[in-house]
């Protein structure tokens, strides 16, 4: 067996490792099911349960296709509504009835986690082909990630995680046409891959490569309408539910604008200001990308992106943290940081579900003192602080390319560079010992 070989089977070995840890993780809810407030003190919730018998799935309504009542309207995008429908019509064949029992909603439950493993080892594989060859033992992290053993099945993100990662390494092979489509259906599964293209757009102009962005743009749109199209045409109400509930959902989760709830301002109204302060940190990550001394790698783009976007959202929820794994391990794989990050989002992950435990027991549980309040406090300030020291280190190897061990490892390139491999700048903004030159070019 070659070297490519053992470390293909050392990969797939170390995900089913995480596997089984994700499924002791939530031994206690498969067993006792998901009550309030147990579940919750066991740190098992998961969406597939609730979502199972609360949104018509479990009485054979597929989501965006069956009118349904009121209440019962799935909150997702498409590609998750359609997910959901399809792990419930295969509950049916399983088992034939109708309603939310207890084993019903124990086969819809793990027929979605199997999926998400079967997500998570491809995104494990993907990781491992998007960086450098000497590099690839990285992909280690992400299939023992904590974050993921320990949120996986808390919802759906894992399908989106995949199906970014998957056009993030097309677009790194040259291949702009099949990127875009991946972003789109990613897209269209979870919004925050669609940031990807950002990052793409950076590179894509600072090299000239105008043609191949048109080309990631027009094929990730085409693809996110291919899926939305039909529902908004047949279903509009159910289809806009998850756009008009993100904009006028009020602020939760472990989001910092719990610290300014004393706003005088509703939902939408932290909604205008969460986006309008992402659209200043994109445009200042675009300045960056434009005027470092070198063209920023894919990944530390992406990374710089998303992570953002977290930072600012209304909502952090627990399983999030997925989103950032795969790029963390891609733009700056360095083990010991990813432990300290993993011991804070831990530490958050519990506190969250301590807190959600309180809540949902009416304040029986910790009742009295406010010692959860305070641990959900630090856990939130303590993720915020580690995701932002990552941010500034990623930035300063962008700044100081020749700290990029990934950088290093390939030659001085990026391993994603895709088309703009090796291409010199036409366009750049005057920063760091970097000129302003604008040269445009297809």
């Amino acid at each position: 067996m070659n070297l490519r070989s053992r470390l293909l089977w050392g990969l797939l070995a170390a995900a089913a490792v995480g596997a089984a840890l994700s499924l002791l993780a939530v031994q206690w809810c498969r067993v006792n099911g998901w009550t309030d407030p147990d579940q919750h003190l066991a740190m098992c919730y998961s969406d597939f349960a609730l979502l199972y018998g609360e949104r018509g799935l479990a009485d054979g309504l597929f989501p965006f296709v069956d009118d349904v009542p009121d209440g019962q309207v799935m909150e997702y995008p498409v590609l998750i509504a359609v997910v959901a429908g399809l792990m419930a019509a295969a509950v049916d064949l399983i088992m034939p009835g109708s309603g939310a029992t207890d084993a019903r909603t124990l086969a819809f439950y793990d027929l979605n986690h199997l999926a998400a493993v079967a997500c998570w080892v491809g995104v494990v594989l993907i990781t491992a082909l998007s960086t450098t060859r000497s590099r690839r033992r990285d992909a280690l992290m992400v299939a023992l990630a904590p974050g993921i053993i320990l949120s996986l099945s808390i919802n759906w993100d894992m399908w989106a995680v995949f199906l970014g990662g998957a056009g993030l390494l097309l677009w790194g092979r040259g291949r702009p046409g099949w990127a875009g489509v991946l972003l789109g259906l990613g897209a269209a599964m979870k919004l925050y891959p669609l940031f990807f293209l950002g990052a793409i757009l950076v590179l894509a102009v600072r090299a000239g490569r105008i043609r191949d962005l048109v080309v990631v743009l027009i094929t990730g749109v085409a693809s996110w309408l291919a899926v939305n199209l039909p529902f908004m045409l047949t279903q509009f109400d159910q289809w806009a539910t998850f756009y008009r509930f993100s904009s006028e959902r009020e602020v939760s989760f472990s989001s910092m604008w719990l610290a300014f709830t004393w706003l005088p301002l509703d939902g939408e109204g932290f909604s205008l200001l969460s986006n309008g302060l992402f659209l200043i940190c994109c445009l200042a990550i675009a300045w960056l990308g434009w005027a470092a001394p070198r063209r920023p790698r894919a990944a530390q783009l992406c990374f710089l992106i998303v992570a953002s976007f977290i930072l600012l959202g209304k909502v952090y929820s627990p399983q999030f943290v997925m989103w950032l794994i795969p790029l963390f391990v891609l733009a700056l794989p360095r083990v010991r940081v990813f432990i300290i990050w993993m011991a804070v989002e831990a530490f958050h992950w519990a506190a969250v579900w301590l807190m959600s435990a309180k809540i949902t027991s009416g304040g029986e549980i910790g009742g009295g003192h406010h010692l959860i309040e305070v641990a959900y406090g630090t856990g939130i300030a303590a993720h915020m602080a580690a995701v932002i020291w990552i941010m500034v280190l990623v930035v300063r190897d962008i700044l100081r390319p020749d700290s990029d061990v990934v950088r290093a490892a390939h030659g001085g390139e990026d391993p994603l560079a895709g088309t703009v491999t090796g291409r010199q700048d036409v366009f750049t903004l005057p920063g760091r010992g970097q000129p302003a030159r604008l040269r445009l070019q297809w």
